[in-house]
C-alpha cells in the first residue's frame, strides 16, 4: 500500500510538471488551449501560432525532458550498482567525454582543416561517433580487465584523455568556435524535433527491454560478485549488458541534448531515500519517475516563465543537484547501498 501511494504521487507530479512545461514559457498557453492543440480540436482562442508552439516546440521538448531524465537516472543507478560506488554516474565510463571529443573535433578542428562550419546534424553525428568509439574501447578493455574497479579507472582515464585533447583544441581555436562548443556543453532540450525523438525513443525502449532481462542479477551484484557467482549469475555477461544499456542511454542523450549533469548521480540516491530498499524491481521505476519529474522541473526553471530569457539546462541541474548531494551526505553521513 505504501509503495502504491508513492508511485501514484510521483506519477501525478510527473503529469503536472509535464503540462506545466508545455504551458509556461515566454508565451503562456492555457491548459485548455494545449489540450485543443494536442487533440486537433477547433478553438477560436487557439491560433495557428499557438498550435505550432505546442506541437512542434514545447511538446517535443517536454517529451525529451522525460526521456532524458529517466534515461540518465537509470544509467546512474546501473553504474552505482555495478561499481558499488555512490559517486558513480552515467558518464564514468567516458561516454560523455567521447561525445564531447567528437563534437570538439568537428567544431574546433574542421576550420583548421579548411572544411568550414559544421551543421547541427554534423554535430549530432560526431557526438554519436565519439560515444560509439569510447563504447567500443570499453568493451575491448572489458575483455582483458576482469576487475570491475579496474574498468572504472579505465573509464575515468579515457575521460581525462578526451578532456586533454579538447583542451588543446580549445587553445588553438577562435572565439566563435569556443563559444559554439561551450553552448553545446551547456546542454539543450529545445532543439529536438520529432525525427530526433523517434530515434531516442527507439533506443530508450531497447535499453529498457535489456534492463528487464538483468533485474535479478542487479540485486545479486549488490552483495558482491562472489555471492552473485554462487547464485549462478553470469558476471561477465551481466557486466556487458549493463555497459551496453548505459552506453545506449548516455550516448544517445548526450548526442542530442548535450551533457546533462547531476541527474544520473543524484536521482538514484533520492530514490533510495524515498523508498529505503535495494530491490531493483522497486528502485528502477522509482528512479525513472523521479528522473523524468526532476528534469521537467529543471527545464521549467530554465525557461524563466513570463520572461524573454532562458538559462542553460546544465546550469540549472548543477545548481539544484550539487546542494542536493551535499544535503544527502549531511543527512545520511555516508552514502551506502
Amino acid at each position: 500500500m505504501f509503495l502504491k501511494k508513492q508511485f501514484i504521487i510521483l506519477s501525478i507530479l510527473l503529469f503536472v510538471f509535464f503540462i506545466a512545461d508545455i504551458c509556461l514559457g515566454t508565451v503562456y498557453i492555457k491548459p485548455q488551449q494545449v489540450l485543443d492543440a494536442l487533440l486537433g480540436l477547433k478553438n477560436p482562442d487557439t491560433s495557428t501560432t499557438l498550435r505550432y508552439i505546442v506541437t512542434d516546440l514545447r511538446l517535443p521538448r517536454a517529451i525529451m525532458a522525460v526521456l532524458t531524465g529517466a534515461g540518465l537516472a537509470i544509467a546512474g543507478l546501473l553504474m552505482q550498482t555495478l561499481f558499488r560506488n555512490p559517486l558513480a554516474g552515467p558518464f564514468v565510463l567516458g561516454i560523455s567525454s567521447g561525445a564531447g571529443l567528437g563534437v570538439a573535433l568537428v567544431i574546433m578542428g574542421t576550420t583548421a582543416l579548411g572544411l568550414g562550419a559544421i551543421s547541427g546534424f554534423g554535430i549530432i553525428t560526431a557526438s554519436v561517433i565519439g560515444s560509439l568509439a569510447v563504447l567500443l574501447l570499453i568493451i575491448i578493455m572489458s575483455l582483458r580487465i576482469k576487475d570491475t574497479m579496474g574498468l572504472l579507472i579505465v573509464g575515468l582515464m579515457v575521460g581525462s584523455l578526451s578532456s586533454a585533447v579538447v583542451g588543446i583544441l580549445s587553445y588553438f581555436s577562435s572565439s566563435e568556435e569556443l563559444q559554439r562548443y561551450v553552448f553545446w556543453s551547456l546542454g539543450s532540450l529545445g532543439s529536438i524535433n520529432w525525427d530526433d525523438l523517434l530515434i531516442i525513443g527507439l533506443l530508450f525502449v531497447i535499453a529498457m527491454l535489456l534492463l528487464i532481462w538483468i533485474i535479478k542479477p542487479l540485486n545479486a551484484l549488490l552483495l558482491g560478485e562472489s555471492y552473485a557467482l554462487s547464485l549462478g549469475i553470469n558476471i561477465k555477461k551481466t557486466r556487458w549488458i549493463i555497459i551496453i544499456i548505459t552506453s545506449i542511454l548516455a550516448g544517445s542523450i548526450t548526442a542530442f541534448a548535450g551533457p546533462i549533469a547531476f541527474i544520473g548521480l543524484a536521482v538514484p540516491h533520492l530514490a533510495r531515500l524515498l523508498l529505503p530498499t535495494v530491490n531493483h524491481k522497486i528502485l528502477i521505476p522509482t528512479a525513472l519517475l523521479l528522473g523524468a519529474t526532476l528534469l521537467l522541473f529543471c527545464d521549467l526553471v530554465s525557461q524563466l516563465p513570463f520572461s524573454n530569457y532562458s538559462l542553460p539546462i546544465n546550469a540549472v541541474t548543477s545548481l539544484l543537484g550539487a546542494p542536493l548531494i551535499i544535503w544527502l551526505i549531511m543527512r545520511k553521513r555516508n552514502l551506502h547501498f
